[in-house]
């Protein structure tokens, strides 16, 4: 059964004192009444924190990216079994910023998925096209591409993640797909979940989603919610688009 999910993204933001605040307020702010899932995916470092302050309340939180590998020697690396430890229910995998800054390919991308079901974690797993693909209109075959690879990777498993259909050209940029264009995308990537028994899969947009814009993105069929970057940052602009 497809979930309505709002996950917000803080990216390498936060601090102590300002975290408190906004974990507080979105405590606070949202409630199981809701019928959707509202999930912060915060830095490693500040997983105790979102655990601590949220516990209880309606609010979930997750990872911002795992390790391929359960353990070993991979200085820095974190991996899933760590963070699911700290409480968290999710973990964003193939985030475009993962892809291009530190050349995760969709092999990479399949395997920290499988780690994190393995966990018990919930992947929210990335897609998207970059603007010059999508002047080249590649869209569709990059996604294509894209989520081919995840269910090749995880066969029956496809059925526990959760997608995100991020166009790269948008995300921190302030433009955004129309609610139409990303329609369109989001209905190619259901057949393709559809047709490997993943039909309930949720399908979140994300790049640039704000409060102003969030309604009428939710309105279309195929979107199931949102991945938000930095206005989940601001506890009552994030309660806003939960609420649109």
């Amino acid at each position: 059964m497809r979930r309505v999910l709002v996950a917000g993204n803080w990216k390498m933001n936060g601090g102590l004192a300002a975290n408190d605040r906004l974990l507080k307020r979105l405590a606070s702010g949202w409630s199981a009444a809701e019928r959707r899932s509202m999930v912060v995916c915060v830095p490693a470092p500040y997983l105790a924190q979102a655990q601590d302050a949220l516990r209880g309340s309606a609010v979930q939180w997750g990872a911002q990216d795992v390790s391929v590998h359960r353990a070993g020697a991979y200085t820095g690396e974190v991996s899933a079994g760590m963070v699911a430890e700290f409480g968290c229910r999710y973990a964003i995998v193939g985030h475009s910023e993962r892809r291009q800054l530190h050349g995760e390919t969709d092999a990479i991308v399949s395997a920290k998925a499988r780690a994190a079901l393995e966990a018990g974690l919930t992947p929210i797993a990335c897609v998207g096209e970059t603007l010059a693909e999508r002047e080249r209109s590649e869209t569709e075959s990059v996604v294509g591409r894209q989520i081919a690879a995840l269910i090749d990777a995880l066969g029956a498993d496809t059925a526990r993640i959760a997608v995100a259909y991020e166009p790269v050209w948008a995300i921190g940029t302030g433009r955004t797909a129309s609610p139409e264009e990303a329609q369109r995308v989001h209905a190619t990537l259901r057949a393709r979940l559809a047709a490997a028994g993943a039909g309930g899969v949720s399908v979140l947009y994300g790049g640039s989603v704000k409060a102003a814009n969030a309604g009428a993105l939710f309105a279309m069929p195929d979107i199931d919610g949102a991945l938000v970057g930095g206005a989940s940052l601001d506890a009552d602009e994030f309660l806003m688009i939960g609420r649109a």
